[in-house]
């Protein structure tokens, strides 16, 4: 019995039998007994139940057909990628190269796809995102926001929120997630000067929204920091022309005229301007000074003009009741009984 050795396959399990090196056949679920004197010949016994058949020789087994209407061989070239679901559920992505899954045991179902087209979409992204993260890019983009899609460089699509994935090699995928709620620019801390050579310190607030995320990726480095500078652009030139007064008395207008001058380069960076109000304006302390001085004597001026117009009604109304007592002496006389009364009343 020395020259026969004695093999044991369990039902679930398959003996792959080599000898010399060189694969000779399946055995199935039993006892074997194989006439081997030189011990040259080897089992490997693997199991169907785990339904990937992994071995460093695969490549023969699969050349010798006995894995037909036993295993699904799948041989991926380098574009292709297969889905892997066993049992019903989700297992893993595979890679180019050569594979095979036992059949019977368990329910392998096998998708292959094709990864030339960058961008991986299906029906179980969620699902499947969740398990192959080492062969996808995966990118998901929030409520309120868009993805900008660059392929290799160059422009492809703008993406709406949602979950995302791309194939890792097949190209550089690139996805800039912009935010198209609107959004408020704090102008701050602007030192200008005015046509009166007065130099004052103006805090305004720019709001604008994104209504072209590909012009606001690819029209300038930064289109926040760019509509920044030039609404402090536009400040410089509308506070420039204007005396202080003038600036003071209307910063509407100021406003206003500052909103035609940027909406124009707010268009070409895929921005649309809102509102422009000034916020904040800061006097220098001399300044200050002399303003509240003016404020004062006007607000004195005032106070003076309503004094003596109440002193001019009450000399008035005196002058016209004694011209009606000069010209109506009975009257005179009742006012004199009145004076005299009171008089009277005091006494006691």
């Amino acid at each position: 019995m020395m020259f026969f050795k004695q093999i044991k396959i369990r039902s679930y399990e398959k003996g792959l039998y080599f000898r010399n090196g060189e694969f000779q056949g399946l055995l199935d679920a039993g006892t074997h007994w194989l006439f081997d004197p030189l011990w040259r010949g080897r089992v490997d016994v693997v199991s169907q139940r785990e339904p990937w058949l992994v071995h460093d020789q695969l490549d023969l087994i699969v050349k010798s057909g006995a894995l037909t209407d036993r295993a699904q061989v799948l041989d991926l070239k380098d574009h292709e990628r297969a889905l892997v679901w066993i049992d019903g559920r989700f297992s893993h992505i595979l890679p180019p190269g050569q594979y095979a899954y036992w059949t019977g045991q368990r329910e392998v179902k096998v998708e292959i796809v094709d990864a030339r087209s960058v961008r991986f979409e299906h029906d179980d992204l969620k699902i499947i995102t969740r398990a192959a993260k080492h062969l996808l890019d995966v990118c998901a983009i929030e409520r309120n926001h868009v993805g900008v899609l660059f392929q290799d460089g160059r422009y492809v699509d703008t993406l709406a929120p949602g979950l995302y994935a791309f194939w890792l090699g097949a190209a550089d995928a690139k996805v800039v997630e912009i935010d198209m709620r609107e959004t408020m620019i704090d102008v701050s801390g602007q030192d200008l000067m005015t046509a009166d050579k007065v130099t004052l310190r103006l805090n305004a607030l720019v709001g604008y929204r994104v209504v072209d995320a590909r012009k606001v990726v690819t029209a300038a480095d930064d289109a926040r920091q760019a509509l920044y500078r030039e609404a402090q652009l536009a400040l410089r030139a509308v506070v420039g022309v204007r005396d202080l007064d003038a600036f003071l008395a209307d910063k509407d207008a100021v406003a206003r005229e500052v909103e035609e001058q940027i909406v124009g380069r707010a268009g070409e960076l895929g921005l649309e301007i809102v509102s422009v109000g000034v916020r904040d304006v800061i006097l220098p302390g001399d300044m200050k000074t002399l303003m509240n001085r003016v404020t004062e004597a006007k607000k004195a001026a005032e106070a003076n003009l309503i004094s003596r117009r109440e002193e001019t009604a009450a000399m008035r109304s005196q002058a016209n009741t004694a011209k009606l007592l000069a010209d109506n002496p009975t009257l005179m006389r009742l006012r004199e009984l009145e004076v005299l009364e009171r008089i009277a009343k005091e006494g006691k």
